[in-house]
């Protein structure tokens, strides 16, 4: 898969299996979300930080405050996606992300069909008190300068 990434910008290949359908045939619209989840993780891994390590030392994790999702196309076993994220705007304890996942689409004007976009909000927690809490300046500063 070619997409042009620009540097706040992550994506990651997905290919639909059985698993991932519904009785029409088509992803399953709860599936979307298990997709945006992994772009993440698989961003913040990317970037040097896996979610095991973060939870160890400083005892943090990322959770979802809000998703905003529209579903535009439907996706269909044995396709091939690109599921991305641009990162919009970090703040203390929060990042917010655009996401969206697209199909290849060479009869089309820049080459890829809009099947999901959205947003998404996560926050920064205490993994043992489940509180808020502000991102380590280590990963805050590596963060803040991808934008």
């Amino acid at each position: 898969m070619k997409y042009e990434q620009n540097p706040n910008a992550f994506t990651i290949p997905v290919r639909i299996y059985y698993e991932d359908t519904d009785a029409g045939g088509v992803v399953y619209y709860a599936n979307y979300l298990k997709f945006l989840e992994r772009c993440r993780t698989e961003w913040l891994r990317a970037i040097g930080h896996d979610q095991a390590d973060l939870l160890r030392d400083p005892g943090i994790a990322f959770v979802v405050r809000s998703v905003s999702l529209e579903y535009l196309k439907p996706a269909r076993l044995d396709e091939m996606l690109s599921i991305g994220l641009e990162v919009e705007k970090i703040t203390k304890s929060q990042i917010f992300f655009r996401q969206h996942i697209r199909r290849a689409n060479p009869a089309v004007e820049n080459g890829w069909d809009e099947l999901v976009s959205g947003r998404i909000q996560i926050i920064c927690v205490n993994a043992s008190l489940m509180k808020i809490t502000s991102i380590p300046a280590l990963l805050r500063s590596k963060l803040e300068a991808l934008q």
